[in-house]
């Protein structure tokens, strides 16, 4: 698995980061409104061969910030570990985005001080997961990542995109249950577009994201929308 895309310049993945954001290709997931259709499904990407990356990153040192890794899944790559020492070598702040069914390597990754950030989806409520993961999900993984960020070993927030179709308040009110006392939640506004898995999916309103918002905030001190 590889990186096939990179933002050269980003000043929203990472709050108040000067960074740039690289793209994996693959997924564990099919979650029906990623918008990362070409990356989850393999279609027509072209690996950009790492020495490149590193040739941009060490041009880059003293105009950027850090390094966010997204994908697709970043912890489905052999290598991962690997490329983060090069970024780290150049003095960045690491960024990972992860759907946190790989709680070994975020453990480790995060015990040898390789990542400064990490945000974790949190794709709905543990008994409604499967449906908005598109697959059967080994939630025992998920908990246990969850789990872990809340014993705040990093700095770290959760985040949801909200869809229509699959949250409700009676959702959205599991969900915080499962991720009580979390530090930092986010609930992304949707928007439907040609690259999505599924064509046809409805964004919140933010009339109702907001009293989502308002359940949250019995459980988690520090929730915001995102994007609304």
């Amino acid at each position: 698995m590889d990186f096939v895309g990179i933002e050269k310049l980003s000043l929203v993945d990472y709050d108040e980061k000067v960074a740039c954001t690289l793209f994996m290709e693959g997924c564990n997931f099919r979650c029906p409104f990623c918008h990362n259709s070409q990356l989850v499904n393999k279609e027509n990407n072209t690996p950009i061969p790492w020495e490149e990356i590193k040739v941009f990153l060490k041009r880059r040192v003293g105009v950027m910030d850090a390094v966010v890794i997204t994908g697709g899944e970043p912890t489905l790559m052999p290598d991962l570990e690997e490329k983060i020492r090069d970024i780290k070598s150049f003095g960045y702040e690491v960024k990972l985005d992860t759907n946190g069914t790989n709680p070994t390597l975020i453990k480790k990754l995060v015990s040898e001080g390789l990542i400064d950030y990490i945000a974790m989806d949190i794709k709905s409520s543990p008994n409604t997961y499967n449906v908005v993961a598109g697959l059967s999900v080994n939630m025992a993984k998920i908990k246990e990542t969850v789990e872990f960020l809340l014993e705040n070993h990093i700095d770290y927030e959760f985040r949801t995109t909200l869809i229509n179709e699959f949250h409700s308040l009676e959702t959205i009110k599991e969900l915080g249950k499962f991720i009580k006392g979390a530090k930092k939640y986010r609930l992304q506004k949707f928007t439907d577009s040609d690259t999505c898995i599924q064509r046809g999916l409805h964004p919140v309103s933010k009339e109702n994201a907001l009293q989502m918002k308002d359940v949250l905030l019995t459980y988690i001190n520090d929730v915001e929308l995102r994007s609304y």
